[in-house]
């Protein structure tokens, strides 16, 4: 694998540069959609230049390979020729160049981690980069070839050693119980995914930028029944595990690939599991609630802030997108839960019919199933405690965010004051919720909801434009000077990078400003 120069990406003023690591579309030529790359990469041309050959390509050979006409491009020890897509990329032709005749695998895990290349690529693989002799270490330290390509050590770059998780097991005579010692204070259930399919039991926790993994072939049968426990003041993990048998067992399983390590979270990569539709219900004219149920051998819970990703072959091609799961409604008792066994996930889909995702996704029928993968994101709940005064803006979808931060900050925020949204939709039939937000304003004094419209009718008395200066000025206004407050915005990428351009103008701290940029 090459070594890259650190460098930003998307460059400084680039069209894909938006806030918080997101990206903006660049417009593309008539018959360079996404269908369109599908149904050239089926046309049986030739996209790689070789003929159907796969080659082993050198650093040296690699570098040659950086011109948009002939553009080369690594990524996790794959090589690609990636310039019959230029035209087809929605971030425009220079973002692709950036990683031209190099490892792009760091550049591309920074902005496209989710995106399912070795599907949309796969006809322009020229071959694998050329894997150098591996000096073996120790056993848990070992590098391995894998598929061909050399994985690096499961252990680079990690926290001290003291703090490295472990694990042990024991057994009773219906119940196997699997103890990790987390070894951090504050760890709580969210940061535990446990999956178990087929004999095989995974279970992942996430410890902060890190993510230690337990993935092995269990010895015997259990059933999908799991529970997990959490002793928050000592970080130790409990996995509950009932046997299918009342039998003894000798072992635990054989171990799978990556069992026991401790990974940078970036490292681990997404992992899916299918989930089931289970109901749909329309919002608007043209979104829609989806309620998927996680499998029974599954524990997961979505934080505050996160997404998700929903993955589903389109005419042969594997397309993923993110979304911010919701509530299913904003109800009355907000501290009651309609689900409390966690197994539902609600996400809240606006349906492009000229896409390619979402009308696939809206001809699923009940019953029928998707994958979806490990939450990713980076808000924490510790950003609200202490708060007294939260500002929401959104635009659309980008209202997905906020409805369980709302949820959380007035059921468990004890010093907030003052929580207002500022919802920017172009008619008044694209507004999410809006009964239940004007419901929910009335009961509950401390939250208030203003509605902006960009193309109001002219029966419309509410407040009408694009976010601007002078809305976002008279809108974050804090009660008190000294006020502890925090601003969440999201919408479409321009939406948001503006926003936050206005708020750092209103002088705003980087602290107190946070942009959303998948919903």
């Amino acid at each position: 694998m090459l070594n890259v120069p650190s460098q930003a990406f998307p460059a400084p003023g680039s069209q894909q540069r938006a806030a918080s690591g997101g990206r903006n579309k660049v417009p593309l030529k008539q018959g360079r959609s996404l269908m369109d790359w599908i149904r050239l990469t089926k046309s049986g041309k030739d996209l790689t230049g070789l003929k159907g050959r796969l080659i082993e390509v050198t650093e040296e050979e690699l570098k040659k390979h950086n011109k948009k006409d002939d553009c080369w491009v690594c990524i996790r020890g794959l090589v690609y020729n990636v310039s019959p897509y230029m035209e087809y990329h929605p971030g425009g032709e220079d973002e692709l160049m950036r990683a031209a005749g190099s490892d792009g695998t760091d550049l591309f895990d920074q902005v496209h981690r989710w995106v399912n290349y070795e599907s949309m690529l796969k006809e322009c693989l020229v071959g694998r980069m050329a894997v150098k002799p591996v000096v073996v270490a120790k056993e848990n330290h070992e590098k391995k070839l894998l598929n061909g390509i050399l994985f690096k050590s499961q252990v680079p770059d990690l926290p001290a050693k003291e703090i490295s998780p472990s694990y042990d097991w024991f057994q009773t005579e219906s119940l196997v119980t699997i103890v990790i010692y987390t070894k951090q204070k504050d760890m709580d259930s969210e940061s535990v995914i446990v999956d178990y399919q087929d004999g095989c039991f995974r279970a992942e926790i996430v410890i902060k930028d890190y993510s230690y993994l337990l993935h092995t072939e269990l010895s015997h049968e259990i059933q999908e029944d799991i529970t997990v426990h959490v002793a928050e003041k000592t970080g130790k993990v409990e996995i509950v595990l009932k046997k299918k048998d009342n039998v003894s067992w000798k072992y635990l399983g054989h171990p799978l690939e990556n069992h026991n390590s401790f990974t940078t979270h970036r490292e681990t990569g997404l992992y899916y599991r299918k989930c089931q539709l289970i109901s749909k219900v329309d919002v608007t004219h043209d979104t829609k609630l989806y309620c998927l149920m996680l499998p029974p051998g599954t524990h997961l819970q979505v934080p505050i802030g996160h997404h998700v990703y929903l993955k589903q072959t389109v005419t042969g091609t594997e397309i993923v997108k993110p979304y911010t799961p919701v509530l299913e409604t904003l109800h009355s008792n907000l501290k009651e839960s309609l689900h409390p066994n966690n197994k539902y996930i609600y996400i809240m889909i606006k349906i492009y019919h000229t896409g390619l995702f979402t009308p696939y996704f809206n001809c699923l029928q009940i019953g029928d199933c998707v994958s979806l993968s490990n939450p990713e994101g980076t808000f924490k709940k510790s950003q609200l405690q202490e708060l007294e005064e939260l500002f929401l803006v959104a635009a659309g979808t980008g209202f997905t965010p906020m409805i369980k931060i709302l949820n959380y900050a007035l059921t468990n925020i004890t010093n907030l004051r003052k929580v207002k949204l500022m919802f920017f939709n172009k008619t008044e039939g694209d507004i999410l919720w809006r009964n239940q937000l004007e419901q929910l304003a009335d009961k509950e004094r401390r939250f208030e909801v203003e509605f902006v419209l960009s193309e109001p009718t002219c029966e419309w008395t509410g407040k009408q434009g694009r976010i601007s200066l002078p809305l976002l000025s008279e809108f974050v206004k804090r009660s008190l000077e000294d006020s502890r407050v925090l601003i969440c915005i999201c919408g479409p990428a321009l939406f948001t990078e503006q926003g936050i351009r206005l708020l750092k103008d209103l002088n705003f701290s980087q602290e107190e400003v946070h942009g959303f940029t998948a919903y």
